[in-house]
């Protein structure tokens, strides 16, 4: 019998109203139905959010507006009192202008939902199935408008590449041919050069030439305000780079096929009245842009909304701890604040709100900076800046230290080297954007004591296909080797080398002697092997950390789903860490850890966060272990007992590899070996095509990876062998075909022949285990090669130690080390103990339960 647990709590709800309230008007009882309305809404598979009284440009004010996640109306909601005549309140409201598309009326006894001006349903409130039947009806309905939207971004979707491509054509033509273009792109690279960073090519000017052409239109569309590009010093350089060719009809061919999308834009936000709420329309077209225009940028920058709750959180909590560690707040002079991957400018906006009125001005002219890499968000960023100060004092004023810059190559604020010279190249090419430069240089010379944001993310992209790589960053890149990744037990260290982990390094560096930075992040730095250093490096460099740990790794825990529980509603584990630095104090430090639940939903914790005083959060202070560990530490005892496998033959296994890891299962496993035999053939020969014709377009008719584009530079062709194809153990229990290719896998190494032999075939036992890094435990004895995730397809994977190895002439011999045959003789006091029994003693204890317990 199906139940409506939110028509049911709005029953008992209203009922203490009425009991309680004593009345049965409008204001007192309409709390219990907004209620309702609200758990529907964030039920709903798009999260709708009911806005109560929420002013329409019409000065209409209904009791309630659902809207989606781009501020978009999707129905109304009108309470009446209980005694009014329905029927005539309902002609009254809709006579007054309120939109008959979508509008429910309920006056907590009958329920009508009206529908393109027309009623549709009628019920009585009692009936529980007939008002949840309402309900759902009333939130599912697709406004025309709506659709229009919708079908307007698919199309933009499906047009968007020919209008890419056009675009290039045209500014390839204007590089070869057009003088003015030509002497105006050479300014601007030079100028790129200096103030963004010396990584900047002719495609780098090109595509940010093409996103200033696209989104100059949506921005006129959604603001009606062309102020911005003609005062804006970047958007100033980038229009008068457009006006060399891109005019008239050269420009109307281009974009002709996005108007449809433009002008369905400008309709959605003629119905969005409140600026902020433009602000956060915008944010929504900013990413189904770029998911479009390039997914694979998308990605690699983290093109992820900060709630407002997590933002106000890292805001208030620095404020207090500015208090508590420096007698500081964040309104003092010469407490200079960043935000070094502003994005659309949320930390920035949110914190001038936070700040005093009569501190505002100074703190926005001097001590507030920001800086942003990418044009479209560089560009909402300054207006959301400048339009939040024009809200807050009443009058404009343009905002001096937003940079268009890459903070990570901006490493001139460690001295002042060249600088001179610099200047003068400057002034000499008499570009507008010197004033960019200018800003940057400012910023350089300015003491930093407070770095606030949102980095970016990712360890390594899943666009491998699309050739999207993290970046080198020689030189944050070399501060990470010398300090994260020096001081790291690990033997896989490119996870220190992602987004986060340099933003972390560079803001360490960056930070004045006395100082707070504040990141919301991948939580991994918390308890994965890999980070021992990065745990190591930061207890020295700083007094204090704070971290409240919002938990949500999907990968982790697969009962839970990023979009319900995770913050950002993605897979990856985020935490909010406040990394405090006393200079007097360098030396000690205080680890203070709070977690949430993995199974709190997202709304739970933004709510939390929304809500907290940072002053009563209650810590637990970590001490860290002698291995740099913050959680789950081992038994002190456990260090005692003899290593199972390590980068010695103090151990008992001498040989020890992680599964095989293939990164394209799909071409190399197979249940049938005739299909395996088709799909390595195509493979092979298509990447021996593409090798023989130096084709490195990296065309994804197959998978590539990092390592086979090293291959494949290399020169190193495919051999198919039917003799390569054998059996694996895939998952537990069940084995697959498999085509053994040290170039097609991934990660088959020379440990995986000296295992199984040189045809994967030879007899051996394998223990295999989670790797190191992964949470929880599992053991399983296989008898063939192993895929990395056989035991878990986590992170950490799968680790495995033969009871064999086999030489390169094929002579088995045991794996046991001489060394850990002796201690076991010697413990036992008997010489007649085998690597056959040490293998399975070995194998029992980590089954124990009392053992697995206790360690």
């Amino acid at each position: 019998m199906p139940t409506y647990p939110h028509i049911d709590s709005y029953y008992e709800q209203l009922r203490e109203l009425i009991e309680f309230g004593g009345a049965t008007n409008e204001e007192n009882i309409r709390l219990a139905f907004l209620n309702c309305l609200s758990e529907y809404c964030k039920e709903h598979s798009e999260r709708f959010v009911l806005v109560p009284e929420l002013r329409s440009d019409r000065s209409n004010k209904p009791d309630g507006t659902v809207r989606d996640s781009l501020r978009m109306t999707r129905g109304l909601w009108e309470a009446k009192d209980t005694h009014d005549d329905l029927d005539r309140e309902i002609r009254n409201k809709l006579g007054q202008g309120y939109s008959g598309d979508n509008i429910l009326f309920e006056n907590s006894r009958t329920a009508v939902l009206v529908q393109g001006d027309q009623e549709v349903m009628r019920t009585d409130m009692a009936n529980a199935a007939a008002l949840d039947e309402l309900i759902r009806r009333f939130l599912n309905y697709e406004l025309p408008q709506i659709q229009e939207f919708r079908d307007a971004r698919q199309q933009f979707k499906d047009d968007l590449p020919a209008v890419l491509e056009s675009l290039r054509e045209t500014i390839v033509d204007a590089e070869a041919s057009n003088p003015r273009y030509q002497e105006g792109a050479r300014i601007f690279l030079e100028l790129c050069h200096q103030s963004i960073s010396p990584n900047v090519t002719n495609d780098n000017v090109r595509e940010m030439l093409i996103q200033h052409i696209l989104t100059k239109d949506i921005f006129l569309r959604v603001f009606a305000e062309d102020q911005f590009h003609r005062e804006n010093n970047v958007a100033r350089q980038l229009d008068a780079l457009e006006g060399t060719f891109f005019t008239g009809n050269v420009r109307r061919q281009a974009v002709d096929r996005l108007r449809a999308y433009y002008g369905a834009i400008g309709r959605a936000a003629d119905d969005i009245a409140e600026y902020g709420e433009k602000q956060q329309f915008l944010k929504g077209i900013y990413e189904d842009f770029y998911q479009a225009y390039n997914p694979g940028a998308a990605d690699r920058l983290g093109v992820v909304y900060t709630p407002n709750e997590v933002v106000d959180f890292i805001i208030r909590g620095t404020d207090w701890l500015l208090r508590k560690h420096f007698g500081k707040t964040l309104a003092d002079n010469k407490v200079n604040i960043l935000d070094p991957a502003t994005g659309t400018g949320t930390f920035i906006t949110n914190l001038m709100t936070h700040l005093p009125a009569d501190q505002l001005e100074y703190k926005y002219l001097n001590e507030i900076h920001a800086n942003e890499v990418e044009i479209l968000p560089y560009y909402i960023a300054n207006l959301n800046i400048e339009y939040t100060y024009k809200e807050l004092t009443g009058g404009y004023l343009g905002f001096p230290n937003l940079c268009f810059v890459d903070t990570l190559d901006n490493m001139n604020w460690k001295g002042a080297s060249g600088a001179t010279v610099q200047r003068q190249t400057m002034m000499n090419l008499g570009g507008v954007s010197e004033e960019n430069w200018i800003r940057v240089q400012e910023q350089n010379e300015k003491p930093i004591s407070v770095i606030i944001g949102n980095p970016p993310y990712n360890a390594t992209q899943s666009y491998w296909n699309d050739f999207n790589p993290n970046r080198a960053y020689p030189e944050i890149d070399r501060r990470i080797r010398d300090t994260y990744a020096s001081a790291s037990t690990a033997r896989n260290l490119h996870k220190q080398y992602d987004m986060y982990k340099r933003f972390i390094r560079w803001a360490s560096d960056r930070l004045a002697d006395d100082g707070i930075i504040g990141f919301i992040t991948n939580r991994a730095y918390l308890d994965t092997r890999q980070d021992d250093g990065f745990r190591h490096i930061a207890a020295h460099e700083f007094t204090d950390i704070y971290i409240i740990d919002l938990g949500s790794d999907v990968r982790r825990n697969p009962k839970i789903s990023g979009t319900t529980h995770n913050v950002f509603g993605i897979q990856t584990g985020v935490a909010i860490g406040f990394f405090v630095r006393e200079k007097p104090k360098l030396g000690v430090c205080d680890i203070h850890y709070v977690r949430r639940e993995d199974a709190e939903l997202a709304r739970d914790k933004l709510a939390f966060l929304r809500g907290a005083e940072f002053s009563c959060i209650e810590f637990e202070d970590v001490i860290p272990d002698a291995k740099s560990y913050w959680l789950e530490q081992s038994n002190d005892q456990f260090l005692e007992l003899i290593p199972i496998a390590g980068s010695d033959q103090r151990t008992i296994f001498s040989l020890h590899a992680p599964g095989v890891v293939t990164a394209r299962d799909e071409w190399v496993y197979d249940y049938s070996p005739d299909n395996l035999q088709i799909k390595a053939r195509f493979f092979a020969d298509a990447y021996n095509n593409f090798l023989n014709a130096g084709d490195k377009s990296y065309d994804p008719v197959i998978k590539w990876s990092r390592n086979l584009r090293r291959h494949f530079e290399g020169g190193r062709p495919i051999i198919f062998d039917e003799k390569k194809i054998t059996t694996s153990l895939f998952r537990p229990f069940v084995k697959r075909w498999y085509f053994a290719d040290s170039v097609m896998s991934n990660d088959l190494t020379s440990n995986h022949y000296r295992m199984f032999g040189p045809n994967l075939d030879l007899e051996n036992q394998v223990i295999s285990i989670k790797g190191p890094t992964a949470q929880n435990f599992s053991i399983l004895v296989a008898d063939h090669i192993i895929d990395f995730k056989f035991g878990f397809t986590g992170n950490g994977g799968t680790f495995c130690m033969p009871l064999y190895r086999y030489t390169a002439e094929g002579e088995r011999v045991s794996n046991i080390t001489e060394w850990g045959l002796a201690q076991f003789r010697e413990h036992y006091d008997d010489e007649a103990i085998t690597a056959e029994h040490i293998f399975a003693y070995v194998y029992a204890m980590l089954h124990d339960p009392a053992y697995r317990q206790q360690y």
